[in-house]
């Protein structure tokens, strides 16, 4: 069986630097989610998943090596795409259909195109459009003065941040550094203990 638990950790510190602030500002029903002003149906939601997961199938892998539950990484994955997306639009970015298949076949990080995208939360069979919003966000990147640009990266990343998204209630609530947290089973994140002094 494939591991993949080291790549979704991997992947998504890839994505830290474009952290993730949630608001608590109720969603609309039948909603998964608000990124801006655009909306993740559940019944997308619910798609990708199914579409994920046999993505998961037929790689080997089971749910159990994934850092959350699949719902919650599709769900997260989606949002990213949009604020990618978003930010593209903003800046003009455009993305051509040649620039995204050479992007679906590079190897990436793992060496394995399929692998980088199951890290990231994507079904391969439908990954186009998250190919295009990434591919999207790297020229916006480009843009402000390249990925090894302390301010680019400060820049893109406070852009980010600023598109308000905002999570049904029913896949937690986003804590930075620790995914999605249900208050309603586990209560409020858990604060490291402290040793006593001796």
């Amino acid at each position: 069986m494939k591991s993949i638990r080291v790549a979704v950790a991997a992947a998504a510190a890839g994505v830290s630097f474009l952290g993730l602030a949630a608001c608590s500002t109720p969603v609309e029903a039948g909603a998964a989610a608000i990124v801006g002003d655009q909306r993740i149906s559940s019944s997308d939601l619910n798609a990708n998943v199914k579409s994920y997961q046999a993505a998961l199938e037929r790689a080997n892998i089971g749910p159990d090596q994934l850092t959350a539950p699949v719902a919650q990484f599709v769900l997260f994955s989606m949002t990213n795409q949009l604020r990618y997306q978003q930010l593209a639009d903003k800046h003009g970015v455009t993305v051509s259909e040649t620039e995204i298949d050479a992007a679906l076949k590079d190897p990436g990080e793992f060496q394995d195109p399929e692998m980088n995208l199951l890290s990231k939360g994507v079904s391969p069979a439908d990954a186009r459009d998250y190919v295009k919003a990434e591919v999207g966000i790297r020229k916006v990147m480009d843009k402000f003065g390249g990925a090894g640009n302390q301010q680019a990266a400060a820049k893109v990343q406070q852009e980010f941040n600023s598109i308000k998204t905002t999570f049904s209630p029913r896949y937690g609530t986003l804590q930075q550094g620790q995914g999605f947290v249900d208050p309603g089973r586990f209560g409020k994140p858990a604060q490291a203990a402290q040793q006593p002094q001796g």
